[in-house]
């Protein structure tokens, strides 16, 4: 379930409170006094067999005695006594239920959603405070105190911290368009919260505290598409090992690595922050300063201590600190004393008058690459009001360019709000003003990621699939998970990634001989035993031999060594292969592994022996693509080696890229896969080469795309077809098709274009194409008509897409072909494929809205068997028309 039925939950109609009494410091009466006292203007129902009436208000006895089902319920019986309640509420038609009863164990929580499910009926909770919306004056919780109306929603697994969030907001005048306590998140959970309040018009921003996530998937769709609409910031407990032992302690529920959490955050376009401080620094500069995008700083200030602190902050925070260019420094030179800092951060010296603030303050802003972060120390030359008031009209403009600081107390309160007010960023360091600089900065590359338009899929080497399939199974049908060397690097080169060749031999020093003199001196020989990982650790490496008296030593140390060191172990042989000297080369990691949240996930790295003391790695989530695993390396120190530096040239990243992207791949391909390393990778300006690799792989299936948290691309809905004498794909659209696709709209004659989206429009911004072309498979489809045009340049024909509700329930679709083949059956054919999919996810409806005079689009849906109907949008003047099409009968009642 997800946003079914959420508006009963969270914009009720009327509430009953089960459980209801004045019994002081007992749940019931704490939730009886705050609902009733907080302004609620509907019905209030309290329900108690004790009571007659509860502060004047007439009270029931039970469910049945109503007199009538209330849209919301708030249970705070004891355990037992849930699931029936539940069953009786849904059966007199109620829509949500708070649950803030704790205790249920496992039958009993099973029972009264098995109760709920019957009836559609939602649950927050169990064991929550419940939740408050201010705007409505709800307060359906135990909390003590209420909140008050804002634009921030905040959603908590944590209990006690909703209650310490609230006192702590409330002190500082912070308000709320909901506060909601999940509890166990038995049914309603951060999907569902994410999904409402992703397009909820009350919230301008949402908080998260979370310590496990239980859906991944539901969850980073969910997220997917609320950060695309607002921003989304995220405080994640269990950071560390012992925090994340206490959270699955909490919760009962697997956390998860945290650095795959923070892959996980950033692909979807959130920001996560480390304290429920910078939650709110964070809510604050993305609400006022979010369309900034400046990357640089600029200080301005009365006070050369605060313009270090901010330096210092800066360089702690990594914010570059904008170097003056002379025009600036003229233009300062004029306006400023003699003894102005001359450099960033700006001094304009104490003493400074209203107008010497406004006149820096103009020289500086004219810089449209950066932000101007004005301090100001209160002094006894101009009162700070005075100040504030001159620099609003400057600082105030849009795009915002300024972020202000005012530092003290009761002597700057007054211009504090003066410039909150106004709707400029305010801070009460230097230190948060910075750091809200960086958190912007975080939040920004995030989105890009979110909405990045990845570049045509470049050739690659072809991929041997059955080969693929041939190793991994004849490796899990002789018993083993873990592949020899030989066989992973086979495995690597089906899958089209470059690896260093390598001999197999037997244990025995001649053969070892011959087959490097066959590859050529010097070699490299390494122990080849099934039960053996980490070949160096046993001794089962040699590097470097460069003769066959070495080689013949070599072997004799070895097998010696080994049997020392695993006595217990077979050695079926050795493996010989070339050294691979490669100037200026790097070595790196490139891995894949499982997280038991977030399934399976890519490792990035410097590579080498040292791998584990370095500690230089990213994470991220599959499926990648070249601009996502370019980003991926960027996140690592190596990163910044790999770009070259004095006479080292840089080495080609795009081959690296191409190496994440194939592991990428074979996470899809192959679902056997549960762990892969190939360390080293060896990179430098000429390419990238696998010297050494460890695959595991396992009957269970860990990996593939159904246990991607992001739907990898559905290469199984493509399809081609003879149409006109020619061959066209039909396929789901892909982020690679931006280019293509602006093509396509841009061709489109504007009359068509107006009866699509009802009005005429010229450009298509590329914020609007990403949107269009990198879609969550997981809840909306796009499928274009594609063939192979001049140049050999593939060309979009047509498009059809639907956009599903988090429930399943419905899908609005759209379609439109090339305005020179319309009427060719094209656009029967794309809803066609359109019809056949959703069905076969279980959507239940399809709908759209044409404008009466199209009347070439009712007739196709008359043609498919939709049904039209005036629309419910356009009461009065009857132009626009709703077709639907009933898609599970339809399916049904077909022969």
């Amino acid at each position: 379930m997800s946003i079914r039925h959420l508006d009963a939950l969270f914009a009720p109609s009327s509430v009953a409170v089960i459980g209801a009494s004045l019994r002081p410091a007992s749940v019931g009466g704490t939730v009886w006094r705050n609902i009733n006292a907080s302004g609620y203007q509907g019905p209030l129902y309290p329900v108690n067999p004790r009571h007659a009436h509860l502060d004047g208000v007439p009270t029931f006895a039970r469910v049945s005695d109503l007199p009538q089902a209330p849209e919301l319920a708030i249970v705070c019986t004891p355990a037992a006594t849930v699931a029936s309640l539940i069953a009786e509420l849904g059966a007199r038609g109620t829509r949500a239920a708070i649950v803030v009863t704790a205790g249920l164990d496992a039958t009993q929580k099973q029972a009264m959603l098995d109760a709920a499910r019957k009836h559609t009926l939602r649950i927050l909770g169990p064991n929550c405070i419940g939740m408050l919306v201010p705007h409505l004056g709800l307060n359906a919780s135990f909390a003590h105190r209420d909140a008050p109306p804002g634009e921030l929603a905040f959603v908590s697994q944590s209990g006690a911290l909703v209650t310490a969030m609230l006192d702590w907001a409330g002190s500082r005048g912070i308000g709320f368009s909901h506060f909601v306590s999940l509890g166990e998140r038995a049914d309603v959970d951060f999907g569902d919260m994410l999904d409402f309040l992703g397009s909820d018009p009350n919230t301008r921003s949402i908080l998260l505290y979370i310590e496990s996530i239980d859906a991944p998937r539901k969850f980073m769709s969910a997220a997917r598409a609320a950060a695309r609409n607002k921003p989304v910031i995220v405080v994640k407990a269990g950071r560390s090992a012992a925090g994340q032992q206490a959270a699955a302690s909490h919760t009962g529920a697997l956390a998860g690595s945290d650095a795959v959490f923070d892959a996980a955050i950033a692909r979807a376009g959130m920001l996560r922050v480390n304290t429920l401080q910078d939650l709110f620094l964070a809510a604050e500069t993305l609400s006022r300063f979010r369309d900034n995008r400046a990357e640089r700083l600029i200080v301005l200030t009365n006070g050369g201590g605060a313009g270090v602190m901010a330096a210092d902050a800066a360089a702690a925070e990594d914010v570059p600190l904008v170097e003056l260019d002379a025009d600036t420094k003229a233009r300062l030179d004029q306006v400023l004393p003699a003894n102005w800092s001359h450099a960033n951060p700006v001094d304009i010296i104490g003493d400074a008058p209203s107008a010497r603030y406004v006149a820096a303050l103009d020289a500086l802003v004219r810089d449209e690459s950066s932000a101007v972060l004005f301090i100001h120390a209160p002094t006894a030359i101009v009162p700070s009001l005075e100040i504030a008031e001159a620099l609003l009209p400057l600082a105030s403009a849009t795009p915002r360019r300024v972020l202000g600081c005012w530092l003290g107390d009761a002597a700057v309160a007054d211009a504090r709000e003066r410039f909150r007010s106004a709707g400029v960023p305010d801070f009460n360091t230097p230190e948060d003003a910075v750091r809200a600089v960086s958190l912007l900065s975080t939040y920004r590359r995030h989105q890009e990621e979110l909405l990045q338009t990845p570049p045509a899929r470049s050739a690659t080497r072809p991929v041997d699939l059955p080969r693929i399939r041939a190793i991994v199974e004849g490796v899990l049908t002789s018993g083993r998970e873990l592949l020899t060397e030989p066989e992973a690097k086979d495995l690597l080169a089906a899958a089209g990634l470059p690896v260093v060749p390598t001999s197999v031999v037997e244990p025995q020093a001649q053969a070892a001989v011959e087959a490097a003199e066959a590859l050529g001196y010097p070699v490299a020989l390494k122990v080849l035993s099934h039960e053996i990982t980490h070949k160096s650790d046993v001794g089962g490496v040699r590097l470097n031999i460069g003769s066959a008296a070495e080689l013949h030593e070599a072997c004799a140390t070895m097998l010696a060594r080994v049997g020392e060191q695993r006595p217990d172990v077979t050695v079926q042989g050795f493996t010989v292969q070339p050294m691979v000297r490669k100037k200026h080369a790097h070595e790196l990691i490139v891995g894949a592994s499982v997280d038991p949240v977030f399934g399976p996930v890519l490792l990035f790295g410097q590579g080498g022996v040292a791998v584990e003391v370095l500690a230089d790695r990213s994470l991220a989530l599959p499926p990648l693509n070249t601009p996502l695993a370019l980003s991926q390396i960027a996140r690592t120190r190596v990163a910044r080696l790999l770009r070259g530096y004095r006479d080292e040239p840089a080495a080609d990243i795009d081959a690296i890229a191409q190496v994440l992207v194939a592991v990428s791949q074979l996470l899809v391909d192959v679902p056997e896969l549960a762990e892969l390393d190939i360390n080293p990778l060896l990179a430098n300006h000429e390419g990238a080469v696998a010297l050494d690799a460890r695959v595991r792989v396992s009957a269970a299936r860990p990996a593939g795309a159904a246990n991607f948290a992001i739907r990898p691309y559905p290469q199984e809905l493509v399809e081609t077809f003879v149409w006109q004498d020619q061959l066209l794909t039909l396929r789901p659209i892909r982020p690679e098709d931006e280019a293509q696709h602006r093509t396509f709209l841009e061709k489109l004659d504007p009359e068509d274009i107006r009866l699509r989206v009802f009005y005429s429009r010229r450009h298509i911004e590329h914020s609007e194409l990403a949107r269009l072309t990198q879609i969550d498979y997981a809840r909306e489809m796009a499928f274009i008509a594609t063939r192979i045009g001049p140049q050999d340049a593939e060309e979009t024909l047509g498009a059809v897409r639907a956009s599903v509700d988090p429930d399943n329930h419905a899908a609005e679709f759209g379609v439109i072909v090339r305005s020179d083949l319309k009427g060719s059956g094209l656009g029967h054919r794309l809803m066609g494929k359109l019809i056949e999919h959703l069905r076969e996810r279980g959507t239940q409806r399809l709908v759209g809205t044409v404008l009466r005079e199209n009347t070439g689009m009712l007739e196709l849906a008359r043609s498919l068997g939709f049904q039209e109907s005036d629309s419910p949008s356009d009461p009065g003047d009857h132009e626009v028309r709703l077709v639907t099409l009933d898609l599970q009968t339809a399916a049904e009642s077909q022969p």
